[in-house]
């Protein structure tokens, strides 16, 4: 998979692949070749970015540095051609956005990803998600997607949105995640929303999330109670807007009425 990278403009972006193999064992690449190719905004064909060797992690790291404006990025291991694809977005500062979990947010639950993940299940959207969602790519807003979900569910969260007919930039899995069974989801949210607010320079406008860890690292953040829309069982707590039931009465009374971003280069 290739780690999402948002920057702020004039600043050079660090991309990160990681290659492994199993979807159980997760077997690293190691020391092998993988060539790396951009293409977006004002371009008129691929641009290739050299060829990287995997450490001993299965990673790769490269370098680049683009104007204002969105990029997919091109991952390609030499050996079997397999290949992950990414996204670069470079941003002005002050750019606004909106913030969505996934697990429970935009799908039912938060147990949905995982035979998603698996191969077993479809996840199941919210009513009217896709179409929340969408309000505010329409209208000039970037997107973000800052899930729990492991590094290694990256490639599946990307097949989902592309299932569902879902805007899938800017997705966030966490990188870091060791221990899947206890992870620290509430301060690796809360350290992220902080590199988008002082490194990105995003305003956040507005988040939405359904679990308490959500409400909470939103808070930390210095997301205002009054801009955070929960659905579920945690709706409304700590002065939190609630989302009933589905997203259908939010997309009219809430998404469409949002202003435009004033965003001039999507």
């Amino acid at each position: 998979m290739v780690h999402d990278q948002i920057v702020q403009e004039g600043k050079a972006a660090t991309i990160v692949g990681k290659f492994d193999y199993s979807s159980v064992l997760h077997k690293d690449l190691e020391n092998e070749d993988v060539h790396v190719y951009l293409y977006g905004t004002g371009s008129q064909r691929w641009e290739y970015l050299g060829e990287h060797r995997t450490n001993g992690d299965g990673k790769i790291s490269v370098q680049v540095q683009k104007p204002q404006g969105d990029y997919v990025v091109r991952m390609v291991v030499e050996g079997d051609h397999s290949e992950a694809l990414g996204y670069l977005t470079v941003v002005g500062d002050g750019r606004k956005a909106v913030l969505f979990d996934i697990d429970g947010t935009l799908t039912l639950s938060d147990f949905e990803g995982v035979g998603d993940y698996l191969g077993i299940d479809n996840a199941d959207m919210h009513n009217y998600a896709d179409e929340v969602v969408w309000e505010y790519v329409s209208k000039g807003y970037q997107i973000v997607y800052l899930t729990g979900r492991g590094y290694w569910q990256a490639k599946t969260t990307r097949d989902w949105f592309n299932r569902n007919g879902l805007f899938g930039w800017h997705l966030r899995t966490d990188a870091n995640q060791d221990n899947p069974i206890k992870p620290n989801t509430q301060q690796y949210k809360t350290d992220y929303i902080n590199y988008l607010k002082n490194e990105v320079g995003l305003d956040i406008i507005r988040a939405y999330g359904n679990a308490d860890t959500d409400v909470r690292a939103y808070a930390a953040a210095g997301i205002p109670a009054s801009e955070t829309y929960i659905i579920g069982e945690h709706a409304g707590m700590d002065g939190t807007n609630a989302v009933d039931g589905d997203y259908a009465l939010h997309y009219v009374e809430v998404a469409q009425p949002s202003p435009e971003a004033g965003c001039t280069w999507r």
